[in-house]
């Protein structure tokens, strides 16, 4: 008989993180970023102080604008192709529609996609939720902890 607590050797264990951690978003040329890791929250959200859609080969495109940190000078112009309009219910049991984009996500060295809603998040205290759809299987998060990851190199983007 297994003990339940002891992990199987079959089943990769994911790795655990802290409740807020320093991410990148590649694609998007967001160097670094720090991140709310939300098990609460099903979606991942992405503050955003401009949001434009406009029509790049037939398909819808967003141009947003990301503050990667305190300063002015740390705004990024961005640009993704939309992957659809969903509601989302946020914490006060308030529904809103909002763009979901898909893109790579670098966090405690793995890469992998998640998608993330566009939103005005200037009130909360990180411009990144990281919800649990992006989690799940990957990380497991100790709410004690936070950080747990060394700084991001700020290094070039991998977006043109």
């Amino acid at each position: 008989m297994t003990d339940p607590i002891t992990p199987s050797p079959l089943v990769p264990c994911p790795l655990v993180l802290g409740w807020r951690e320093r991410l990148a978003l590649p694609q998007l040329g967001i160097v670094q970023l720090k991140a709310k890791l939300d098990t609460g929250a099903r979606s991942s959200a992405l503050h955003v102080e401009t949001l434009d859609s406009f029509l790049r080969d037939g398909a819808v495109w967003l141009r947003f604008t990301v503050r990667a940190g305190r300063r002015p000078a740390d705004a990024v112009r961005c640009e993704a192709r939309a992957l659809d309009r969903r509601v989302v219910t946020d914490t006060g049991g308030h529904r809103t529609e909002r763009w979901f984009i898909r893109s790579e996500i670098l966090l405690a060295g793995r890469r992998f996609e998640a998608d993330i809603n566009l939103t005005d998040r200037r009130h909360m205290l990180f411009p990144m939720l990281l919800g649990r759809s992006a989690l799940h299987g990957r990380f497991a998060v100790d709410p004690a902890r936070a950080y747990t990851q060394p700084r991001l190199p700020l290094a070039a983007p991998d977006h043109p």
